[in-house]
C-alpha cells in the first residue's frame, strides 16, 4: 500500500503556484475557514431571531386577519387582557 505524503504548512505548495501551502492551498483543504463559520452562524442566528419575532407577533395579535382574540395592556392591573 502506499502511503501518500503530506505537505507541511511552511513547506512549497504542491500545486506549483510557489507559494507556501498556508497561503495557497490550505483552504481549500480544510473546508470552511473561520471567517465563513462565523458568518454562518452569525446569518443563522438572525434567521431564527426574526422566525420567533414573527411567531411572536402573531401569537401576541391573534393572526394576521385580525379575527383571533388579541392582548391590550391594562396599566391599572399591571398585565395583558385578552379582548375578543
Amino acid at each position: 500500500m502506499t502511503r501518500q505524503r503530506t505537505v507541511g504548512r511552511n513547506e512549497r505548495c504542491p500545486c506549483g503556484s510557489g507559494k507556501k501551502f498556508k497561503q495557497c492551498c490550505e483552504a481549500k483543504t480544510q473546508g470552511l475557514d473561520r471567517k465563513s463559520r462565523v458568518l454562518l452562524v452569525a446569518l443563522a442566528s438572525i434567521v431564527a431571531a426574526a422566525i420567533l419575532l414573527g411567531i411572536a407577533s402573531v401569537a401576541r395579535n391573534g393572526g394576521s386577519d385580525g379575527t383571533g382574540p388579541r392582548q391590550v395592556w391594562s396599566p391599572e392591573h399591571g398585565h395583558y387582557h385578552t379582548i375578543p
